[in-house]
């Protein structure tokens, strides 16, 4: 018995030092319908840097579906998208804004 915790607590000790032991899920733990919301596009304010979507629940926001303004992290997204333009989109708040984090255009159904 000695020698398996032995082993476990040399495993674990290397995992911390090489930096392989996380606190947060792996990526493949995290439903992509968790982060990923439905939106369209209501304006879009490239001086600034801002979108205004029409959103449904973001629920790793916590919050309900509404039309807000939203930072994007980058500005180059702005040139790829129109208004009224349904997307697929994440967000976060970072530095105490919500900001786009990704954003694609959705693919219309048959």
């Amino acid at each position: 018995m000695k020698l398996t915790l032995h082993h476990i607590a040399i495993a674990a000790l290397l995992m911390l030092a090489t930096g392989n032991a996380s606190a947060a899920p792996a990526a493949s733990e995290i439903s992509a319908d968790e982060e990923i919301s439905d939106g369209e596009i209501r304006k879009i304010d490239a001086d600034n840097k801002k979108l205004t979507i029409k959103h449904g629940p973001l629920k790793n926001l916590d919050m309900p579906g509404m039309t807000m303004v939203f930072q994007v992290k980058d500005a180059a997204v702005l040139e790829k998208l129109q208004v009224g333009e349904k997307v697929r989109f994440q967000a976060e708040k970072i530095d105490g804004k919500f900001t786009v984090t990704r954003i694609e255009a959705q693919i219309p159904g048959p």
